[in-house]
């Protein structure tokens, strides 16, 4: 396969690189492009070492079988035609596409064959939030349909990119030594607190981070009449993300059969022993590639509701690992 990574110097673009080395995806060549400032810079790939191109509308996708693209939603509108010209299949990192009809939002565990079906060679990454729950749903759904899900998040300073979390980190030696934190990425200071604001809020009282998962999981399970509330919360960690899910399903479930039902599941770890206190943590979860869950029980407000608890790296399933996942999900059934 012929390769682009846009924005190959992020840290989603540098995960490209780790996941499609690690992963043994089929690179024949492989092309780096990024902003006027981070062109130029090298990195290295299977040994070799690879330039960054400055992303210009000159810049040349033929012969190009897959782009990742995560330079955020600006440059993929403005240049998914331009990618998209030569034949390459655009696998978007962005919020640009995800709820555009005929542009596929897909999760390979999930909705793997919707990627086989996209008009325009766009397939939208969900957000790094809805990729770890749908991932979590799926094996509760086909056992019941899920009638409607809460769920609260609490996301990692990494989901604001690279510079965010460089900032936790001077925020925490900023007040070590009595001096006054910067707060540039984040609404407030996050070291030693909570932010329960991620993104604009909307209308409705509701942050754009949270309407993503309410409109994204709909698309994603094939399901509109599902309903889900979120809660979006950013919290001192640098990396990996954490949820607290409910579920209420058509049918009473056993416990029992919840837990089987996640331990046989793929892209899933069952770390569920309370008594030996073990349990997900992001501690753990970031660098690994699962969606990790565990305390899972039976909500004690619903004789149809099932609560659990899940982690996972948003960097990698949340972001680059099911973008390449898409990939070979393409290459494997095409």
């Amino acid at each position: 396969m012929n390769v682009a990574i846009v924005g190959a110097s992020g840290a989603v673009g540098q995960e490209f690189l780790r996941v499609l080395e690690q992963t043994h995806f089929p690179v024949d060549s492989l092309r780096l492009f990024g902003s006027a400032r981070s062109a130029g810079r090298t990195f290295n790939f299977n040994g070799n070492d690879v330039s960054v191109e400055e992303l210009t509308e000159q810049s040349d996708f033929s012969g190009i079988d897959f782009a990742f693209v995560s330079a955020g939603a600006g440059v993929s509108l403005k240049y998914a035609e331009h990618i998209t010209r030569g034949g390459a299949v655009m696998i978007d990192n962005s919020s640009a596409f995800r709820m555009d009809r005929d542009v596929p939002l897909v999760v390979p565990e999930v909705n793997g064959p919707d990627a086989l079906d996209a008009p325009r060679n766009i397939i939208a990454n969900p957000n790094c939030t809805t990729i770890q729950m749908v991932v979590a749903l799926n094996p509760v759904n086909s056992l019941s349909p899920i009638r409607r899900v809460h769920v609260s998040t609490y996301q990692a300073a990494s989901g604001a990119g690279a510079s965010a979390m460089d900032e936790l980190v001077g925020q925490h030696a900023s007040l070590a030594r009595g001096e006054a934190p910067v707060v540039e990425k984040f609404a407030h200071q996050l070291a030693y607190n909570v932010i329960p604001h991620i993104d604009v809020f909307m209308d409705n009282g509701y942050t754009k981070e949270e309407m993503k998962m309410h409109m994204e999981t709909k698309k994603i399970m094939h399901s509109p009449s599902l309903e889900v509330s979120a809660t979006c919360v950013r919290v001192p960690v640098m990396r990996a993300h954490s949820e607290a899910i409910w579920v209420e399903t058509e049918e009473e479930l056993p416990i029992e059969a919840v837990t089987e039902a996640f331990r046989a599941a793929e892209g899933i770890e069952v770390i569920d022993d309370p008594a030996q206190k073990r349990y997900p943590m992001p501690l753990h979860a970031a660098g690994c590639d699962p969606v990790y869950v565990g305390r899972i029980r039976r909500d004690l407000a619903n004789p149809k509701g099932i609560t659990f608890w899940t982690v996972s790296d948003q960097i990698r399933k949340g972001a680059a690992l099911n973008a390449v996942q898409i990939a070979r999900y393409i290459i494997d059934h095409c």
